[in-house]
């Protein structure tokens, strides 16, 4: 089954951009090549643009702070594991503890590292890393794998309590939806949202043999689906037949 995520609210669509571009720093880290090594770094500036945003670490907080305080609600229910209640909340806590102590907007340090500085402006200019343009890189490029591997570890070290945070408040997320089957009705789904309650993102998940892929739209009273295949013209066209799917929403 493919998973397709959509967010209701902007500061979920950050989280997700986080997430997706953490994934691939620490799927590309490990790697022995220079280029897959550039392609990280390249990942850990786009990691610092997304961060940049004023009021992004205030909201991790704030959400850590929340979820903190939900769940020691229910300290003392019978219902409850306690020693699991009390392994989350201590989780939530010490991501809450590193993200606040570390000073300004995540990855600020990174920002004094010149090298690294000069390598970001390089970055974005077509061919622009290129060895005439920046002989230090591509000599950096050269050195062992294991010599670059650690040096990107450290740089990313700084951006880890943000990783962790959005880690955690991603997974309570979706934890929180509980999964359904609905039909597409010739290529069609929609759906009313009870009121009262606000979703933050939704779920869906589909069969790829079915060669269908989801366009999907919503706001806090209505989500909408159109399911879409490919045509011999390479452009997308709503398919004509039912299909079936699996849908979570997540408060």
């Amino acid at each position: 089954m493919i998973l397709y995520e959509y967010p209701f609210n902007e500061r979920v669509r950050t989280y997700l951009r986080l997430e997706h571009l953490f994934r691939r720093l620490v799927e590309l880290m490990p790697r022995e090549h220079a280029v897959d090594h550039h392609f990280a770094l390249v990942t850990l500036f786009e990691i610092m643009d997304v961060a940049a945003r004023a009021d992004l670490k205030s909201d991790v907080l704030k959400d850590l702070e929340r979820h903190k305080s939900q769940l020691a609600g229910y300290r003392e229910n019978p219902a409850i594991d306690q020693r699991v209640l009390e392994d989350v909340i201590g989780q939530l806590e010490q991501c809450f503890t590193a993200l606040h102590e570390q000073p300004g907007k995540a990855g600020q340090p990174l920002t004094e590292n010149d090298w690294l500085m000069s390598l970001r402006s390089r970055v974005s200019i077509p061919g622009g890393t290129c060895g005439f343009d920046l002989p230090a890189y591509y000599a950096w490029q050269h050195e062992p794998a294991d010599v670059r591997r650690q040096a990107i570890a450290g740089w990313s070290t700084t951006l880890a309590p943000l990783a962790e945070s959005i880690q955690h408040l991603l997974k309570m997320l979706r934890d929180s939806g509980a999964p359904q089957k609905v039909m597409a009705l010739a290529g069609q789904f929609q759906q009313n949202l009870p009121q009262g309650r606000t979703y933050n993102l939704m779920r869906l998940r589909i069969d790829p043999t079915l060669g269908l892929v989801p366009e999907i739209s919503g706001n806090r009273l209505m989500v909408s689906v159109r399911l879409m295949r490919l045509g011999e013209d390479a452009k997308l066209h709503q398919a004509s037949d039912d299909a079936a799917f699996e849908v979570a929403l997540c408060a």
